[in-house]
Formats: structure tokens, sequence, C-alpha cells
């Protein structure tokens, strides 16, 4: 699939994501909302008839052709005009709301023109469940009325959210689904990248694989002509080509299997005591020696760092590694800087390089398997993209830390925290 298909496919997906997850919201918002009209307007029905039934009884006539107020979205105040009975409005509100099919709590409270008060009554459990005890609450006053109560739904919302858990539910499905929607997409691209990646390391590993290949064919050609024999000097130097390009041939089908075991069965460490000042000078004089002249690796240890446990040959390969690779990107005019020093009872092994540096943003991507840093379609600098991948997996199986950043002098700098 080209990266074109694949954006537009993500951008669509996007698009239907946010479409589904926008209308499932407005649906639900409306379902609420008109839900919670139509138990407003039947408790209004119901408190009216109840405010008409008690002016009845009392043969009086509400001061107004609509004797309840809704103060706030679960209080209400009922004009009666008329002396109220508890007792009688408690039954009326009872049968009421039984008739219109109205469960809910409530309470209510009854003005008291003497003392110029609400006169807290009772607390309703809604249903056929008996009610929890519950302090009194003061309902607020409302001047407008002589003669009325006031009526509070404490569980209105409870209620509504109760009466929607279907509706819940099914959004709670359809969440799910879009979840898995997003996470098949975030697979999908995982896969794509991982894809592009070993496709990536098969080029270059043919490309790494052909060059030996052809120096071994040619040598081989030159060594098979019988005149060769009488020019032994030719004979030797061709043979050592032979050699070299094999033991090279060797090392990248190590770091091929290298990858393979990792992925097989993890990494077998063997500890031993490893001096790893002394093993930094080895390795660093055996990189000198094969350098141009404009290339410099600088050995700076700590004479306080102590021997660590370690396996001597992962730890090799890891400096290996991080020195090859700082000579492929310092360029040619190189200068790698290794360093030992002791900080806050660890031991820090340090690998920089004057090179151009890696961005931030890439920093924790390198250690991936077959990650390479973008550079367009070549690769002026060749490899496989598993050396970084290498190494962070040696550290790990040693219960190291590794960390990347920049160097002083503008490149990359590798440290390794080794716990003593």
């Amino acid at each position: 699939m080209r990266r074109q298909q694949v954006r537009l496919v993500v951008l669509l997906g996007a698009i239907s994501v946010i479409g589904i997850i926008s209308a499932q919201a407005y649906f639900l918002f409306e379902a609420w909302s008109t839900r919670e009209k139509q138990l407003n307007q039947s408790i209004s029905i119901a408190l009216r008839t109840v405010a008409h039934k008690i002016s009845g009884l009392n043969e009086s006539v509400p001061s107004s052709q609509n004797p309840v107020r809704q103060m706030t979205s679960n209080y209400y105040v009922v004009d009666v005009n008329a002396e109220i009975d508890a007792d009688v409005l408690e039954h009326y509100l009872k049968s009421e709301f039984e008739r219109l099919n109205i469960h809910t709590d409530y309470e209510y409270a009854i003005y008291d023109c003497e003392t110029d008060r609400m006169v807290y009554g009772d607390y309703i459990a809604g249903g056929d469940r008996q009610a929890e005890p519950v302090a009194g609450k003061n309902l607020p006053k409302y001047t407008g009325y002589l003669y009325y109560f006031g009526i509070h739904f404490p569980a209105l919302r409870n209620t509504i959210a109760a009466e929607m858990t279907v509706f819940f539910f099914f959004s709670g499905v359809l969440l799910v689904l879009v979840v898995f929607f997003v996470y098949a997409i975030f697979v999908i691209l995982q896969q794509k990248r991982f894809s592009e990646m070993q496709k990536d390391f098969i080029n270059n590993m043919t490309h790494e694989f052909k060059t030996p290949l052809s120096s071994i064919a040619i040598s081989a050609g030159i060594i098979s002509d019988p005149g060769i024999v009488s020019q032994p000097e030719r004979l030797a130097i061709y043979g050592n080509i032979i050699s070299n390009e094999a033991g090279r041939l060797n090392l990248l089908v190590d770091k091929v299997l290298q990858v393979a075991r990792f992925e097989k069965g993890g990494v077998h460490l063997r500890r031993e005591r490893v001096e790893l000042n002394q093993l930094i000078r080895t390795i660093a004089e055996n990189f000198s020696a094969g350098q141009p002249n404009g290339c410099r690796i600088v050995v700076d240890t700590g004479e306080d760092t102590a021997e660590v446990s370690a396996d001597l040959t992962h730890v090799t390969n890891i400096l290996y590694n991080l020195i090859d690779n700082a000579l492929k990107y310092a360029g040619e005019k190189a200068e790698i800087i290794i360093g030992t020093g002791r900080f806050n009872g660890r031991i820090v092994l340090s690998v920089s390089d004057n090179g151009p540096g890696i961005p931030e943003k890439f920093r924790a991507r390198v250690f991936r398997k077959f990650y390479r840093l973008p550079s367009g379609d070549v690769h002026n600098v060749k490899g496989f993209g598993l050396g970084l991948y290498y190494v962070r997996n040696i550290c790990r199986a040693h219960r190291w830390k590794i960390s990347l950043s920049a160097s002083p002098a503008g490149g990359a700098c590798f440290e390794i925290e080794i716990p003593e």
C-alpha cells in the first residue's frame, strides 16, 4: 500500500471516528434532554393537580393560573393559597406521582407565615423501596406566594440516568468498537512501518554482502590464473583480500544471527570481572590503527573506575558497535571521545563524537530494530540498523541504562550507567 493511500485511509478513519463519536454524543444528549423535559413536565402536572386538590379541599383558588414554579432543575414551589395539612399533602403527592409513574426520591417543606420559615416535612423514597433516614434540609423560601410548599428532588439526575441504562450500554459498546478500530489502524501503521524497515534491511544487507562477495569473486578469479603462481607477492595480496572479506562476511552474518537469538530465547550472559578501562584502551588502539590521519580516538578514563561484572564478549561488541557507529557518521575528520567516570554510585561509560548529531525527535527511535535515520532514498552510511538495537538489548540484559544526548562537540553522546 502506498504512503498516500495509507494517509487517505488514516484521514478517512479519523473523520469516521470523530463523526461517530459526535453523532452518538449528540443523540445521547438529545435523549437525556428529552427525558429530562418529559420528567419535568410530569412533575409539573402532578404538582398542579395536587395544588388544585388542596385548594378545592379548602375551597380556595390559587393566586395564579399556573401555581407551579420551577426554581431550579430539581426544586419547585407550589402555590395553594390556603393552609396546608402535611398529611394531606403527602397523601396527594404520593397518589399523583404514582398515577403519573414518577418514581424518584423527593422531600418537601411547607411555608409557615407565622414564623416566616419553611417547616420541613419528610423525605420520601421513590418506588417500592424504603426511605433511608436523612437529615432535614432547609429548603429555600419564595417571596411570591403566601401559602405554598416547596418540593426538592435530590436524585432526579440519578433517576434519568437509571432510565437511560440501555442508551449508556450501547454507547459503551460503540466506544469499545471505536477503540478497537483505532487500535486496528495503529497496528496496520505499525506493520507497514515494520515492513518498510524490513525491506530497507534486506536492501542494505544485499549491498553489504555484495561488496565482499564481489571482492572475493575477483580475487578468486585472479588466483585461479595459472600465471599467478610465478608472482607470490600478488598471490599473497589477493589471498589476504579473500581472508579479510570472508572475515567481514562472517561478522555481518554474526550480527544478523545475534538478533535472531534475541528474538528466539533472549540473551544468555556469562558474567566475569572485566577491567573496563583496559578493555576500552585495547579496542581504541585497534580502531586507531585502521583509521585515516584525520580521525582521532581519544580515551579519557577515570582512574577510580573499578572492575565491572559483565559478559566480556558482549561488552566488547557494545564498544565496537558504538565506536564504529560514531566513526561512520562523524565523517572524515571524526573525533571520538571514550570516557568513564563515577557519578552517584554508578560507573558511567560514554562514547561521543563530533558528527552531525541526532535530532531529538529521532533519539527514542534509534534503538529500534532495523531503524535508520531518515536521509531520503539514499543511505550514504551503510548498515543494517541492528547495531544500536543489539546494544540496547545487551544493556537491558545486564540491567544497565543506556541514554542518548547531544555531545559538547555537537554530535551524539551515548551514555551507559553501570551499577557497581
